[in-house]
């Protein structure tokens, strides 16, 4: 799916080697509803093992990114009288999924935040590569003031902005502006409105268009496997991507277009 015509929560737009997804509920401030992953899912499957896709966008339509999930949705399905302990837990699970396919893409995964991103929102963006914010975007994990936990984003909150800094901000619920987003490490980059956004976008994929789309892949293959891999594990691994890369078309490209002075191919 790389088409709009085929989905209703979300927007696609394709162009020049480069994927812009937005999330398109602005009248429920972008919250993560069960279509919208649904729609992410198939968008990003889709695009997955497409080299000349060289990154991918988040924004968000309206005012803000993302209000985290879908609140009344849950209010529905999961605490009705018919509440299913584990329709909840498939649900949870499905959304943790979707976390992991944003975070493993081969693509470069760029968030670019405006307006509010708060629980899931916040917890999606830390699934990305770079990360761009306006200076009086809000951000905040507010789960626990609904008295649930903010479960499948928890780890990958950690990982972006470390032990000690996601134990505060989830357990006190702290609100906070773009610029405390980047003191924190959460947000690579503050901008002052939209329009920085797109000029920060724009640097971004003219950076990332210097790169080979394979060895991007490669790289970030490298990169989230580094805290799940022994010491011997890691260095058997990286050293087989290496060697393929190494030898690959891109590869060779690479390392001629260097000794040429030219261009290589992926960046003309």
């Amino acid at each position: 799916m790389t088409d709009s015509s085929e989905t209703t929560q979300i927007e696609l737009e394709r162009s020049e080697g480069w994927l812009t997804i937005w999330l398109n509920r602005p009248e429920s401030r972008n919250a993560l509803s069960d279509e919208m992953l649904e729609e992410l899912f198939t968008a990003l499957i889709a695009v997955r093992g497409d080299r000349s896709v060289r990154g991918i966008t988040f924004r968000g339509k309206g005012s803000v990114f993302c209000a985290g999930g879908d609140l009344k949705g849950f209010k529905a399905m999961f605490q009705g009288d018919s509440q299913d302990h584990k329709e909840v837990l498939a649900a949870s699970r499905r959304a943790g999924e979707l976390f992991d396919l944003i975070n493993g893409m081969p693509q470069v995964v760029v968030m670019m935040v405006h307006g509010a991103a708060i629980a899931g929102g916040l917890g999606m963006l830390c699934a990305g590569d770079v990360v761009v914010v306006t200076r009086d975007a809000r951000f905040a994990l507010t789960e626990t003031m609904l008295g649930i936990p903010p479960a499948q984003i928890a780890p990958f909150v950690v990982r972006r902005i470390g032990l000690p800094a996601a134990r505060r901000i989830m357990l006190t619920a702290a609100r906070f502006d773009g610029k405390a987003a980047k003191k924190l490490g959460l947000a690579d980059e503050v901008v002052e409105n939209e329009q920085g956004l797109d000029a920060a976008e724009a640097q971004i994929r003219k950076q990332v268009r210097l790169c080979a789309p394979g060895a991007n892949a490669a790289t970030k293959a490298i990169l989230l496997s580094a805290d799940r891999l022994d010491p011997e594990a890691m260095r058997g691994f990286a050293a087989d991507t290496f060697a393929e890369c190494m030898l690959s078309d891109e590869g060779r490209e690479g390392i001629a277009a260097f000794i040429e002075k030219r261009k290589p191919g992926w960046s003309e």
